[in-house]
């Protein structure tokens, strides 16, 4: 089977799951019908592997409407901390390069280019936050500026006293409790 085909049983167990999730959390897509979702995810068998590998590694994607991105038909990592099956990496290829030892398995860039997602912007992040809470006990990398990423840092967020906070670290750190949420767009 190609890699971004996804078997057929999964693929309606997949479908079944993403629809629970849409139905259950209506605040996070209003206007928006399952029906509309499905249509276009009919037509695109690669972002439903991504979905699934998403899905796979504990994110919990759904549909939401962020102001950033009007219009357009978004997934995101929607599980309350960041996803389980992507924590303890660090930022990216040249932060994982860069050191010596105890190196983690993989950098957050890296894994979500292989899924076929981006990681979530300060603005995301912060629009994310909008339609729930996430990260209350976890933290998730962020996109980080050129500027800051060639000092050697990176940012990630998190949500703590009732409000999203930025942060910044070294881009080769990783931690358990740090993980990254990605995010698909599909046209």
């Amino acid at each position: 089977m190609p890699k971004n085909k996804l078997p057929e049983d999964r693929l309606v167990e997949l479908l079944a799951i993403l629809n629970k999730r849409f139905e259950k959390h209506p605040e996070r897509h209003p206007n928006l019908t399952w029906e509309s979702v499905v249509t276009k995810l009919a037509a695109n068998e690669k972002a439903l592997w991504t979905l699934n590998e998403m899905e796979e590694s504990g994110g919990e994607p759904d549909v939401v409407a962020l102001p950033s991105h009007s219009g357009q038909l978004i997934f995101v990592d929607c599980a309350a901390e960041s996803p389980k099956g992507r924590r303890s990496y660090c930022y990216d290829q040249a932060a994982l390069e860069s050191r010596k030892e105890h190196k983690p398995k993989d950098s957050a860039i890296h894994s979500a280019e292989e899924m076929g997602i981006k990681i979530l912007s300060e603005q995301e992040y912060a629009e994310l936050q909008q339609l729930g809470t996430f990260d209350l006990k976890t933290s998730t990398w962020l996109e980080t500026p050129a500027e800051i990423r060639k000092l050697g840092g990176a940012i990630f967020g998190d949500f703590r006293f009732g409000r999203v906070f930025t942060y910044h670290n070294g881009a080769e750190s990783y931690y358990a409790a740090r993980g990254y949420r990605g995010m698909l767009l599909i046209k």
